[in-house]
């Protein structure tokens, strides 16, 4: 439930956008855009999640013994972590080398063709300029890539990290109060539903269950859409920035207002 809310709260975070038309055609020629999933399935990352893949099952197989043979809470949680622990260090191992080559080489293209930013492929439906096929082909060259001698330059795109926002305490407060109120509901439509043998009855009960929790939230997410709306608007226009969008979607570059949101919604 705390992920529902949070997602539905920083998805439209990421809707919100300004854009000034006429500045469109000169200011988004230093945008690029990549396709992330054509790099994923070059055959050194195949192999690579490959055998990420054959040592989760191995791994798994360990650990599940464990964890059935634990007798208490604590161990089964310790068990996990374990397990969890030896999954991360074995994909540091595996696809941190090829994440960081494949940084290296987006960050060289974009210099090259002197870019502010670049994202993914699927967020573009018109412009910008498409470096799949250069990034691919510094990635999978024999040629030791290094970081281009100058940062990116300042961007008139600007980002928000969605995750991030869930440290607003306001963000945490509100999925508290729908996590006690969900549970609160269960209990009362639960009693309801008890005895009733009819669907018709029963099906009334859920619906009014599932509006009492839509109402719900409407109450706690609206006024956090709305300041988090006004405080990207406003961020955005002292910043002079075009467009903002989702992290997610930035792959190099960019102005980050990330923390001028939080600051806005209050930690």
């Amino acid at each position: 439930m705390k992920k529902r809310l949070i997602s539905f709260l920083v998805a439209t975070v990421a809707a919100v956008s300004l854009v000034v038309p006429s500045a469109i055609a000169a200011d988004l020629t230093d945008v690029g855009f990549l396709d992330q999933a054509q790099l994923a399935s070059l055959p050194v990352f195949q192999r690579a999640q490959g055998q990420l893949a054959q040592y989760q099952s191995q791994l798994r197989s360990q650990y599940d013994g464990q964890y059935r043979a634990a007798k208490t809470d604590a161990d089964k949680q310790r068990v996990a972590m374990a397990y969890q622990q030896a999954m991360s260090d074995k994909q540091r191992e595996l696809i941190g080398p090829l994440y960081a080559r494949a940084q290296m080489a987006i960050a060289n293209v974009a210099d090259s063709k002197h870019l502010s930013i670049v994202v993914d492929k699927r967020i573009v439906v018109y412009g910008g300029q498409d470096i799949t096929k250069d990034v691919i082909s510094l990635v999978t060259s024999s040629k030791a890539i290094t970081p281009p001698a100058t940062a990116a330059p300042s961007s008139e795109i600007g980002f928000v990290d969605q995750t991030a926002l869930e440290t607003a305490q306001k963000v945490k407060d509100a999925a508290d109060q729908l996590a006690k109120y969900q549970a609160d509901q269960q209990k009362v439509y639960g009693e309801k539903l008890k005895g009733v043998k009819g669907d018709v009855e029963k099906q009334q009960i859920i619906a009014d269950y599932n509006k009492a929790m839509q109402d719900k939230r409407n109450q706690l997410l609206t006024p956090l859409i709305d300041q988090t709306k006004s405080a990207t608007q406003t961020i955005a226009k002292s910043k002079n920035l075009l467009l903002v969008i989702d992290r997610a979607d930035v792959v190099y570059g960019g102005t980050d207002i990330t923390q001028d949101v939080q600051n806005a919604l209050g930690k």
